[in-house]
């Protein structure tokens, strides 16, 4: 087990290594110009090597997909008995704001992370597909929780819809040149307005007012 364990972590690592030099690679030339053998090159591995851990080009940049759908999974199936799925989602989202996480969207290195990835349509192609690879995993978790397919489906998409609102609100205050640390205090109720809303439903009067019902 000790032995699987050190496998593991020596696979991540190697993972890791191989996706920072990328990104640095994309970072100075840009995504497009970068081909996947100069990057095993830099990384000081073949380039069977390097598709092995990310078998699309794309997946070099945007990296942190599989943790992330790894982390939503753990939120969904291990969150208390008969606590709804919104409740354990928004406790997460405040978690990676207090952590300082890439995917909170309110960090310092977002500029240069959103340049590269806006100048390649193949990369924001892909930060869609991934999008649709959230909502399908979460309808997938809550499907097999309720049986209920069709309200499964509603609500994994209704979930990433919201996550995705909270980082793409962070991303664009801070390209637009908010101060980082103000963006930062001010996603706890970003996050907070984003849940209410998803949990009290959209509610919108003739005159746009949000009723909450």
């Amino acid at each position: 087990m000790a032995e699987q364990g050190l496998r593991e972590r020596k696979k991540q690592a190697t993972r890791r290594m191989i996706a920072d030099i990328a990104t640095g690679l994309f970072v100075v030339r840009g995504f497009d110009a970068v081909t996947v053998a100069e990057i095993a090159e830099a990384a000081g591995v073949s380039k069977m090597t390097v598709f092995n851990y990310f078998p699309r080009k794309e997946d070099l940049y945007l990296d942190r997909h599989l943790d992330r759908l790894r982390d939503l999974e753990a939120v969904v199936r291990d969150r208390p008995a008969g606590e709804p799925v919104s409740v354990a989602m928004r406790r997460h989202q405040h978690e990676l704001l207090a952590a300082g996480h890439p995917l909170s969207g309110a960090i310092e290195g977002v500029r240069g992370f959103w340049s590269v990835l806006h100048e390649s349509p193949a990369l924001m192609s892909r930060m869609i597909e991934q999008e649709h690879e959230i909502a399908e995993l979460l309808a997938g978790l809550l499907t097999e929780e309720t049986g209920d397919e069709f309200r499964s489906r509603l609500i994994g998409s209704l979930l990433t819809s919201t996550i995705t609102t909270i980082w793409h609100t962070a991303v664009g205050r801070i390209i637009a040149g908010d101060d980082v640390e103000q963006v930062r205090r001010d996603q706890v109720a970003v996050i907070d307005d984003a849940f209410d809303v998803l949990e009290q439903g959209i509610g919108l009067r003739r005159d746009g007012v949000h009723s909450g019902g």
